[in-house]
């Protein structure tokens, strides 16, 4: 017991998260797996059971089998409870449980609390988790209550409490799970302007990241007063909600309220009011664009990150205008920039050699089928084009081990495993021709 205790501590934080969410994972699974989990006489494989589970940790919402149709209340209960781990993670769940049992937080917790939300430094971590299971508690029962108003209105108490629950955690954690049946979605309540708004809000809200939220909060809702990162983060989600909007407007006949959905969702949490197989190859291409961008940094939500494509397109404008690389009045260092290039190279190579290996694994299905289906599981979104039920046993192997890849980040999963020190040697400088 002490060889493994000393195994772990010998251990980095990405690691170890990394570990977490995939021991979560396969606890999971079993759980799935469980006769109680499953309706009277439905059966499911340990694959379907396997891409279930990770799609709810890492808080995608493809799925493989009707959650409704399949699961029973507990195997329901089963799939809301890995969202909220998946979506608070795994360092920020174990963080509460400390706090709850009131002991006190070793170095080694705080490194992986740090980790986890993404923050630069130690100071304020515990604080910061007090402030972030909070803030979840109030945005799901707030979310949880508007979707009551709406759900009982169709089910009977019981039925409805358990939906808006259900609903709530998984918007707020940009998961795209539903428990409506029949693999609908929300269609039923495209014209309900309660529930979109409501989604929508949640959504952005987990989207935005918890730092950005206490932010504000913390500055009284001034814009001027927030962090630089805060004002790059809202300004960025703001205008690809906007563009998106009018984008999916034009390219579709969709509602402005359905269009305004869906550049919210598509995003980071994969609901969807309209039958995306009907949509236009240029409403698809806005929407697998919008999924590869994805959320904020420390949120629920995976992709690129806001701040990354703010960065590459900073840095597209600073080299056309000749002007220094930076915004709202600030300059960004250079590692910036290596770091958000580092990222979306990756990203790019995830979603392509996960996509060659689908269209190998699965040829008769389109380029734009299995583009949409990858770029959906790597910003960990959970839109389809209605083909992940129908995939092979090999191509669900292969969208798992994307969205395990897109929740925690390419470049993560990369460098968790290198402990080389840094080489100090220097060469001499010459340039090559670019362009």
């Amino acid at each position: 017991m002490r060889h493994i205790m000393n195994f772990f501590r010998s251990q980095p934080p990405g690691r170890l998260i990394t570990l977490g969410f995939f021991t979560v994972i396969l606890t999971g699974t079993f759980l799935l797996l469980l006769p109680l989990s499953r309706r009277p006489g439905i059966d499911i494989s340990f694959v379907d059971a396997l891409f279930t589970a990770t799609s709810a940790v890492c808080v995608t919402g493809l799925v493989v089998v009707d959650t409704y149709d399949t699961f029973s209340v507990f195997g329901r209960f089963v799939i809301a409870l890995l969202i909220q781990i998946g979506g608070l993670g795994v360092a920020s769940v174990g963080a509460s449980l400390i706090l709850i049992t009131r002991k006190k937080f070793s170095f080694k917790s705080r490194q992986m609390i740090k980790e986890s939300l993404n923050v630069d430094s130690f100071k304020g971590v515990v604080r910061l988790v007090k402030a972030v299971l909070i803030t979840t508690v109030i945005f799901e029962t707030a979310g949880m209550i508007l979707s009551f108003i709406v759900f009982i209105q169709d089910y009977p108490p019981l039925h409805a409490l358990g939906n808006s629950a259900f609903h709530s955690i998984a918007s707020f954690n940009n998961a795209g799970f539903d428990v409506l049946g029949n693999m609908q979605n929300l269609i039923p309540y495209k014209d309900n302007v309660l529930l979109n708004l409501t989604t929508c809000g949640l959504i952005i809200f987990g989207g935005i990241g918890f730092l950005v939220m206490l932010d504000v909060v913390r500055n009284r809702f001034r814009f001027k007063k927030l962090a630089l990162h805060s004002k790059v983060v809202i300004t960025t989600s703001a205008a690809l909600i906007i563009a998106g909007t009018l984008i999916l407007k034009f390219t579709s006949d969709m509602t402005w309220l359905a269009a305004f959905f869906h550049s919210v969702s598509t995003r980071t949490a994969g609901f969807s009011t309209y039958p995306l197989g009907d949509l236009s190859t240029a409403a698809l291409f806005t929407i697998t664009f919008l999924m590869f961008i994805g959320a904020s940094p420390g949120s629920t939500g995976g992709g690129i990150k806001t701040s990354t494509f703010f960065t590459l397109i900073q840095s597209m404008r600073c080299a056309l205008t000749k002007r220094h690389f930076g915004a709202f009045r600030r300059s960004l260092p250079q590692e910036t920039l290596s770091k958000a290039s580092l990222i979306t190279l990756l990203s790019l190579s995830v979603v392509c050699i996960g996509t060659f290996l689908v269209s190998i694994l699965e040829p008769h299905l389109s380029l734009m089928q299995i583009l949409f289906e990858v770029t959906s599981a790597f910003g960990t979104v959970g839109l389809s084009m209605g083909i992940t039920p129908d995939l092979s046993v090999a191509s669900k192997l292969v969208i798992t081990a994307i969205m395990f890849i897109g929740r925690l980040g390419a470049l993560t999963i990369i460098t968790m495993w290198i402990n080389r020190p840094e080489r100090q040697i220097r060469y001499s400088e010459e340039s090559i021709t670019i362009g």
